[in-house]
């Protein structure tokens, strides 16, 4: 149980656990990790039977990393010390995790079956943040969940240090079921209830628009396909697309498309070739790190490119982009530096400045990949 100044709530919490440890016969142990608690919370754990872990560096994240370091137990059930899980119903947890699951995670939503007794969650919690959330996990990472914020959860001593856990705060819990989904643990999930906090001094410690949008920014971080390589392929087909109407100069329902198409199609062409180069160094780095699983295409399309064979595309683009704007040039010297047909001379001119613009990028990336590891300098 993480504490931070629960003195109202955790001598309860820590006298249910025990008690549903020695009414099924369990040998555990209850471990608060308490995170700098100043209103009497370790006295009063301790008092109650449990273990206490003092977690000098602040944060949800580290104080659970610092109770499930110190736990003895194969398998560990996590939970808050606010008295809104009741830890003398843990039996179900603890069938799933001797029957094989390696990660049981608590729902409270009807969507899994659990119930939120009235007043025990916020409104937009209920209602907006946790099943959008839910949603969004479901679908960037095929977690097989339906409370993506429940806190209540448990899961076996070898799981989690295969996890190699690293949020520091609240992202904690969603950091888990996200790499557990990358890793294909065996993930089964338990319908409980939700009690009114009983805290009545002290203020939650949830933060409703901080807290997500930090849950936000840490799956858009764990999905490289989401934040970059899907943008990056829409804007890749709305720049050929615009190019496409744009360059024959093309007219639909009364709208000609021209020069100035081209530059909007251009951006976009430049955006989704950077999003999509971003894709892939962003995969690297977050499957060594353990945020995302390992997309072994994409790393075979990378490998595939050493660094001589990028160096050759890049300079080939330059080139063709060079070549398009000499030819620019040449125009404006055949009227003798005057005046140009601007429509004409900006359909040169536009391809060639965003042809050399990608040849370049296509440069810089080829040396950052293989600083990287994936090509060599030298074949």
């Amino acid at each position: 149980m993480p504490c931070l100044n629960e003195a109202e709530t955790v001598g309860a919490c820590v006298n249910k656990a025990i008690q549903f440890l020695k009414e099924n016969g369990i040998r555990g142990e209850v471990v608060v990790a308490d995170n700098g608690s100043t209103d009497g919370s370790r006295e009063i754990a301790a008092k109650g039977g449990a273990r206490i872990v003092p977690v000098a560096d602040r944060g949800y994240g580290n104080a659970l990393k610092g109770g499930i370091a110190a736990a003895n137990g194969k398998y560990v059930i996590m939970g808050d010390a606010d008295d809104s899980y009741d830890f003398s119903a843990l039996k179900p947890f603890v069938e799933k995790l001797r029957e094989g699951a390696e990660l049981v995670q608590g729902c409270r939503l009807p969507a899994g079956g659990g119930t939120v007794s009235h007043g025990a969650m916020p409104f937009l919690h209920r209602w907006l943040g946790n099943p959008l959330f839910t949603y969004l996990a479901r679908q960037m990472f095929r977690a097989p969940i339906n409370d993506i914020y429940c806190g209540l959860r448990g899961f076996t001593r070898e799981l989690y240090d295969r996890l190699g856990m690293k949020c520091r705060g609240m992202e904690f819990a969603t950091e888990m079921i996200i790499k557990a989904s990358h890793s294909s643990a065996r993930i089964e999930e338990v319908p409980i209830t939700l009690h009114r906090d009983g805290r009545k001094d002290q203020l939650p410690h949830l933060r409703t628009w901080r807290d997500g949008w930090r849950t936000l920014r840490f799956f858009l971080i764990s999905s490289p396909r989401w934040l970059f390589f899907y943008p990056g392929i829409l804007a890749l087909l709305l720049g050929v697309l615009g190019y496409a109407v744009a360059m024959p100069g093309m007219t639909f329902f009364g709208a000609t498309f021209d020069a100035h198409t081209l530059l909007f199609a251009s951006l976009a062409l430049m955006m989704g070739y950077q999003s999509v180069l971003f894709a892939g160094l962003a995969w690297k780095i977050a499957a060594d790190v353990g945020l995302a699983a390992v997309n072994e295409k994409w790393l075979r399309v990378m490998g595939s490119i050493h660094l001589e064979r990028g160096l050759l595309y890049g300079v080939l683009m330059v080139s063709g982009g060079m070549a398009l704007l000499v030819a620019a040039v040449g125009q404006w010297q055949a009227v003798e530096f005057g005046s140009l047909d601007y429509a004409h001379t900006m359909r040169w001119v536009i391809p060639g400045v965003t042809l050399t613009a990608l040849g370049f990028q296509t440069v810089l990336a080829s040396f950052l990949v293989a600083l990287m590891g994936w090509g060599k300098a030298e074949q």
